[in-house]
């Protein structure tokens, strides 16, 4: 299996509520709500809306998200996604357009020990 092929799709028409599992590379294109759990990637298409909480390896966003984002490697923002909530992670690429609207936690230490330092790792937009 290609490392940037896609497992699972939920096109765009498409509804869903629940817990989504998976491993691999899955992309919604449609509306989700509820909780994604992997350690694979996850893309979220230009047309997509996804409300819950979010736990993955990476993720790529181009649609729009509310919600509590945690991403263990990395997270893409493309110039159409929007984000309402909080999101963490160690490494954020973000292009130009792309709007976060709550609270970005960057780093590798998990947010409770990050709370006890002096100097915090965390940016309020």
């Amino acid at each position: 299996m290609a490392k940037d092929e896609i497992n699972a799709f939920l096109g765009a028409g498409t509804s869903y509520q629940g817990k989504l599992n998976f491993q691999g590379s899955v992309r919604i294109d449609g509306t989700f709500q509820g909780e994604v759990t992997s350690e694979g990637t996850l893309v979220i298409g230009r047309e997509a809306e996804v409300e819950g909480q979010i736990d993955v390896g990476q993720l790529v966003l181009s649609g729009r998200i509310n919600g509590q984002i945690t991403a263990k490697e990395r997270v893409v923002l493309h110039k159409t996604a929007n984000i309402l909530g909080s999101l963490q992670t160690p490494i954020l690429v973000v292009e130009e357009g792309a709007i976060i609207e709550g609270k970005i936690t960057m780093g590798s230490q998990p947010v409770e020990a990050e709370n006890s330092s002096a100097w915090g790792n965390d940016t309020q937009i």
